[in-house]
């Protein structure tokens, strides 16, 4: 006798009685035992269960195999449902669950408020494609609300222009990601720095200790929309610097404020292992501190010239410029031993593009439209933590790290 194959084991699994038991009530303590308990004695096999608990009402689901005497059993279920002062459901069927679809993603969505009839718009766009909404689950719930829907029967491709454009109509936020194993498997953090880590640009603060702010910030800007080429803007910003007092970069350095939410998320991704980077466009007088004082890993960027004390308007060695971004991301997952795949990349300007596209996620961080438009996903909140919610991160394990282990 030979043993049966694969194809065999499933075929009978297909065909073999089922059951699935539903309970709806209000939640409290010993619901879901009672159930199980009752269930344990008739020798089930469980095949399925889920559980999910809104505003203190509970459904529970579970999926068994199918006893010989199942009239017995839902009559043994009615009573308890009443003992309990529940519903319980009983339903006779054949087979497990349907696999997922192939062509699987997990869609964040995003809204500073999430209103229904946002939702509801992603969800007929997902539905547009041809996809199956198979689960969906609350993030956070402040100071943003952040959903995540897992979705299979699409190409995900497709799913992300068509969910990029509505996201758009409706004011949110919504990222699309492969869902598969490497969306967990994300270890490396590389950031921008000006706009994205801090608020502000360091050079216009800079700018304006020389009395030289508006012709800087005009130059940053063309800059940062990739109107002028970005290591030419730089040194004519720079060259506006020269005379400046080295002691205006501590006074810089001071009035920095970082993004909001920004603490948060390097500290919890820290405790999970993960690795952080900054490269930057701007100056290493700066991001060297900022570095130490955040503990993260990796810094690079372009080095002012001092000499006696003063800036000289120039800057020293190689320019860290758009193309620089993405070396410099390249070096740091080689020196961490991450491989492409599982970096993720956050920037707002031009000079990130190349950057973003190296890494395994690029996000665009309330970045200016020809980045938008080339990045994986985009956020237009002002939390840089709800980078979290993207790498299945919810703001409660958040809040209960913190509680255990404070800052």
């Amino acid at each position: 006798m030979t043993d049966p194959t694969e194809v065999e084991l499933e075929t009978a699994a297909a065909e073999r009685p089922t059951l699935l038991v539903t309970l709806t009530g209000t939640d409290r303590p010993g619901l879901t035992s009672a159930v199980l308990s009752t269930l344990a004695t008739r020798g089930l096999e469980v095949i399925d269960a889920e559980q999910v608990v809104l505003r203190g009402r509970l459904v529970l689901g579970v999926l068994l195999s199918a006893p010989r005497d199942h009239k017995d059993l839902k009559d043994e279920l009615k009573a308890l449902a009443t003992l309990l002062d529940v519903d319980i459901s009983v339903k006779k069927g054949v087979g497990d669950n349907e696999p997922r679809r192939k062509g699987r993603s997990q869609v964040t969505v995003i809204g500073h408020p999430l209103s229904a009839a946002g939702l509801a718009a992603v969800a007929g766009r997902i539905a547009d494609t041809g996809a199956n909404i198979d689960r969906i689950s609350r993030m956070a719930r402040y100071p943003v609300t952040a959903m995540e829907i897992a979705v299979s029967g699409a190409d995900p491709e497709t799913l992300r222009t068509v969910l990029a454009l509505e996201g758009v109509r409706q004011g949110l936020d919504v990222a699309v990601q492969d869902g598969g194993l490497y969306r967990r498997a994300k270890r490396l953090i590389v950031m921008d720095v000006d706009s994205t880590l801090i608020q502000g640009e360091v050079i216009e603060m800079l700018a304006e200790h020389a009395g030289r702010l508006d012709e800087v910030a005009a130059v940053t800007e063309k800059a940062m929309r990739g109107e002028l080429d970005f290591e030419e803007s730089l040194r004519h910003r720079v060259a506006a610097l020269e005379g400046l007092s080295a002691t205006a970069l501590d006074e810089v350095y001071a009035a920095i404020e970082l993004a909001p939410g920004a603490r948060t998320l390097v500290r919890t991704l820290k405790r999970l292992g993960y690795q952080f980077a900054i490269v930057s466009g701007g100056f290493s007088q700066i991001t060297d501190q900022l570095a130490a004082e955040l503990g993260i890993d990796y810094a690079k960027a372009n080095e002012l010239e001092i000499v006696d004390g003063v800036l000289t308007g120039r800057v020293v060695g190689e320019i860290v410029d758009r193309a620089g971004k993405a070396t410099a991301l390249r070096e740091f997952a080689g020196r961490s031993g991450t491989p492409l795949t599982q970096t993720v990349a956050i920037g707002d300007g031009a000079n990130d593009l190349d950057m973003l596209a190296v890494a395994g996620l690029g996000v665009a961080f309330n970045a200016k439209p020809v980045v938008r438009a080339a990045a994986d996903t985009h956020l237009s909140v002002p939390y840089l933590d709800t980078i979290l919610y993207l790498l299945g991160i919810t703001r409660e394990e958040v809040e209960v790290a913190d509680a255990e282990t404070p800052a």
